[in-house]
């Protein structure tokens, strides 16, 4: 829903930001990588991503576009919730997770609080290869020769599926370039 918010820091906190966007006080559950780079700013840009609950709203932000990109990928992991992948992503930078994943060392993901063994495996198992530092890591989601698959399968991903399966709803579907990105969002739904 919204891509990024940008105002003047009202309040931070390691955890927590208020920011003031033309008079109105957004509250932006951060990082601690995210506090560390905008703690000293009175105004900034977070990239943000809305998670709507039963219970409330909840806008989530980062101070740049590969830290929401690799938190969204995080989401599609089953098992791994906001609250896991916000934990991860304060614990870790973007760089060191990729490492810790591409690297296969569990060791690393089961020192973030509330990380097992399986947990661990199964990040590991996601995302590897899927993460590349400074690239913003949604190119990395999909092949780079279909554009209308790439953006079918982030919009499928946004929708809250995890990547995996998006992907192979996608494949079952065959040849797609005849088309629309909505279309192949519909068939690949159907194809769940």
């Amino acid at each position: 829903m919204f891509a990024f918010i940008e105002g003047a820091v009202a309040h931070s906190s390691p955890s927590l930001l208020y920011l003031n966007v033309q008079g109105v006080g957004y509250e932006v559950h951060i990082t601690l990588q995210t506090y560390a780079r905008i703690q000293h700013l009175d105004k900034c840009r977070l990239y943000t991503h809305l998670q709507i609950r039963e219970d409330a709203w909840v806008l989530y932000g980062f101070a740049d576009e590969d830290e929401r990109a690799t938190f969204r990928l995080l989401l599609g992991i089953s098992g791994v919730g906001a609250a896991t992948a916000r934990i991860i992503l304060s614990s870790m930078t973007t760089a060191e997770l990729e490492r810790a994943v591409n690297g296969g060392d569990n060791k690393a993901l089961e020192r973030v609080k509330g990380i097992g063994g399986k947990t661990a495996q199964r990040i590991i198992l996601e995302l590897k290869g899927k993460l590349t530092p400074g690239a913003g890591n949604i190119a990395s989601m999909a092949p780079a020769h279909n554009t209308m698959q790439e953006d079918a399968l982030i919009a499928l991903v946004n929708l809250g599926i995890a990547r995996a399966m998006a992907e192979n709803a996608i494949k079952k579907l065959g040849d797609t370039s005849a088309l629309t990105v909505e279309e192949i969002i519909k068939q690949a739904l159907r194809a769940l």
